[in-house]
């Protein structure tokens, strides 16, 4: 509670020393706010030690510079008896001159000493800022190769893709036509189910021999075929008979047997035919 009384205290100084003479800015009290000024408080009076200590130094500089200008000017006076007040106005503008180079090289004095390592050290910022440069500048053209390289790669990229959807949509409005005419077929195919379901009880209805039905007639067919087939053999061996020599008796009885055998299946054969063509 005590520390909490302290920070208040030293924050509502801090904010007295900020505004002056001006009414400080309500504000609610309470331990977020206090603790948030107080932060800010500490912080400024860290900046203002600081700047402060700047302060002194800069002044301890400057008077430092002042006595060394004192005593070059009281030396200068003792040895040539010059002073710059006697100086011509281009005197004068010279001596300025040098002095804003002693100030812009950072030279300790204005002696050729220190002017020539300085201008040298200058001199090698140069060059290394100039090969800098160089480096950068091919930096600089390498990245805008690259950019460019990328720029068209990027134009292909999207070329391709607009044709590939191109060719995606073109796709997907095939594939959705043969979905619509499958999805029909599917439909006619179960009509056309349900309608020979009808047609067969209708016809059973009516009395129709089963054997005359599709599927029977299919399995006739493929008899019918089976048959043929067999046939081929049997005329290939009465042929055979045929080219026999004549033995009256025996070949007359192998033909009769032949032909009746012949008859038989040609009758078969006709009777099939004719069931399927019903």
């Amino acid at each position: 509670m005590e520390a909490q009384e302290e920070k208040e205290a030293q924050v509502a100084a801090w904010l007295k020393k900020i505004f002056g003479d001006h009414p400080i800015p309500q504000y609610e009290v309470n331990p977020r706010t206090t603790e948030i000024l107080h932060h800010l408080a500490e912080r400024n009076s860290v900046r203002d030690r600081d700047v402060y200590l700047v302060i002194e130094d800069l002044k301890q500089k400057a008077s430092e510079y002042e006595s060394e200008a004192k005593h070059l000017q009281d030396l200068l006076m003792e040895s040539v008896n010059f002073s710059p007040a006697n100086l011509s106005g281009t005197g004068s503008r010279y001596l300025n001159a040098l002095v804003d180079s002693a100030v812009a090289l950072e030279t300790k004095d204005t002696s050729l000493a220190s002017f020539i390592p300085a201008v040298n050290d200058l001199t090698s910022d140069l060059f290394r800022t100039k090969s800098k440069n160089e480096e950068i500048k091919l930096e600089l053209a390498k990245l805008e190769k690259n950019l460019t390289a990328t720029l068209v790669l990027e134009k292909c990229l999207r070329e391709d893709l607009k044709k590939a959807e191109l060719h995606l949509s073109t796709e997907r409005a095939k594939v959705d036509n043969r979905l619509q005419n499958m999805n029909f077929l599917k439909v006619k195919s179960e009509e056309f189910r349900c309608g020979i379901r009808a047609a067969e009880e209708q016809l059973s209805a009516r009395g129709l021999d089963a054997s005359l039905s599709h599927q029977s007639l299919v399995a006739l067919s493929e008899k019918l075929a089976e048959l043929k087939q067999q046939t081929i053999p049997l005329k290939k061996k009465l042929e055979s008979y045929l080219d026999l020599m004549p033995n009256p008796s025996l070949a007359q009885v192998k033909i009769e047997e032949a032909k009746r055998e012949l008859d038989i299946i040609e009758a078969e054969l006709t009777k099939k035919v004719d069931m399927m063509e019903l």
